[in-house]
């Protein structure tokens, strides 16, 4: 007879999962620089594959492979049969793994810069980045590109693993020049902590196993850093709550639905419809538990006002201090991810939040250069471009800049005819 799991172990398992941080990281670098190595050799030191797994890594790496007989790391996020068979990363691969101290979300990005744009759009969830250099090769364009990325969609966490250091001969000075390299290039990126590792992807050096190949190195290997970094961030410190949904499940309740986006929302507190401008308080904060006294940012409530007021969705409600801007203009940072380009004159749907409303490009674009980071002024912006333009809307919306609220301050632009997601942008600036 088969025997049964003691349930106040499993429950004892369960709570011990629930009480565990979640680190989101996105793990990028240039082509051939050993990213996917490096990620799916952390999963295997960790010991987070599984045996048919492992099974089905050994018959793929006969058949994929690039390391001889040995087990090719690289495949075990590499799903698309088009990426084994260029050999490249061309879609974000998201894996879910936990230890005893951490549970984990990687995105595997594409390292091609042809793929920017999804490599981008893993970014824009993650509270860190492992950026993976080539110690052969240092840091290239690419490498550039990736950093600013992940600065500008306010990643503020950078891991950078030096990686093939067995291809330098486990050289401390090369180690030293790349990280100093990166360190200078990063200096203006407005990133908060940035830890250097050298690792060797292939044979799991400093990636959960300290290395013996490079004693002079006293740092955490890639694992210990990733279960022990703090990326806990103050949240946006002013009320915002995009409304959802109406909520009218009969004649004696009127409900406003949402996500709050930030800040802290309580019973009495004075409060805005925006862009109406119509002023109330809240009068309940309804939940499928019961009121609460009071909700903070990332609870998804119901919100009852005292007043009747013209509100639905799209709308936002927020604090009557520190309201954000209604305007109908916005000054953005775009991300272009079409095949046609950006040029000024069209229109596109712009969806911020919960609120969607049509968007001209106004004249006057300009592209960055990822390798001065200067600006200058083009005819469009084309596949993977990243640049600055003026939208100018077709009724006035509650924004803010991107740096105070992600939520509010950031969106998509949407192809009207084939409902494509084209680009997405930030928003930096706005004008009433």
């Amino acid at each position: 007879m088969t025997a049964r799991p003691d349930p106040n172990t499993f429950d004892s398992f369960l709570c011990r999962h629930e009480q565990k941080g979640l680190l989101r990281f996105i793990a990028c670098g240039s082509v051939d620089h050993g990213k996917s190595t490096l990620v799916g050799r952390l999963l295997y030191e960790a010991g987070l594959v599984l045996e048919d797994q492992l099974t089905s890594l050994a018959t793929e790496s006969r058949k994929h492979g690039t390391v001889g007989d040995d087990l090719d790391f690289a495949l075990v996020l590499d799903g698309l049969a088009a990426e084994r068979e260029q050999k490249i990363t061309i879609d974000v691969a998201y894996r879910f793994f936990t230890t005893e101290r951490r549970k984990f979300i990687v995105a595997d990005a594409p390292g091609h810069e042809r793929y920017t744009r999804n490599m981008a759009t893993g970014a824009s969830n993650a509270d860190l980045a492992l950026i993976v250099v080539n110690a052969d090769a240092g840091l290239t364009r690419q490498s550039r590109r990736h950093s600013w990325i992940v600065a500008t969609l306010g990643v503020r966490r950078v891991v950078l693993a030096v990686n093939k250091m067995d291809l330098t001969d486990w050289s401390q000075d090369s180690f030293r020049s790349i990280e100093a390299d990166f360190r200078a290039f990063a200096r203006d990126l407005d990133i908060d902590e940035i830890v250097c590792i050298p690792t060797a992807a292939r044979n799991g050096d400093n990636i959960v196993h300290r290395s013996n190949n490079m004693p002079w190195y006293g740092g955490p290997t890639l694992l210990e850093h990733l279960e022990q970094v703090d990326v806990t961030s103050p949240p946006a410190d002013v009320f915002r709550m995009p409304i959802q949904w109406v909520n009218r499940p009969d004649a004696d309740f009127r409900g406003y639905s949402g996500l709050i986006a930030g800040g802290e929302v309580f019973a009495g507190m004075p409060v805005q419809i925006l862009p109406s401008g119509e002023t109330t308080r809240i009068e309940r904060i309804v939940t499928f538990d019961g009121d609460l006294p009071r909700a903070s940012a990332g609870q998804a409530v119901t919100l009852t006002v005292q007043d009747d007021v013209d509100a639905s969705r799209g709308d936002m409600i927020a604090a009557t201090a520190h309201a954000p801007l209604v305007t109908d203009v916005l000054s953005a940072r775009i991300i272009w991810m079409d095949r046609n380009p950006l040029v000024s004159g069209r229109t596109y749907l712009l969806k911020l939040a919960t609120c969607t409303v049509k968007a001209a490009v106004a004249p006057k674009l300009r592209a960055v250069d990822l390798d001065t980071r200067a600006t200058v002024a083009v005819d469009q912006l084309a596949l993977n471009d990243i640049g600055h333009c003026v939208l100018l809307l077709d009724r006035h919306i509650a924004v803010d800049p991107y740096a105070r609220c992600k939520d509010t301050g950031s969106f998509i632009l949407i192809d009207r005819e084939t409902c494509e997601t084209v680009g997405m942008g930030l928003v930096e600036a706005s004008s009433a």
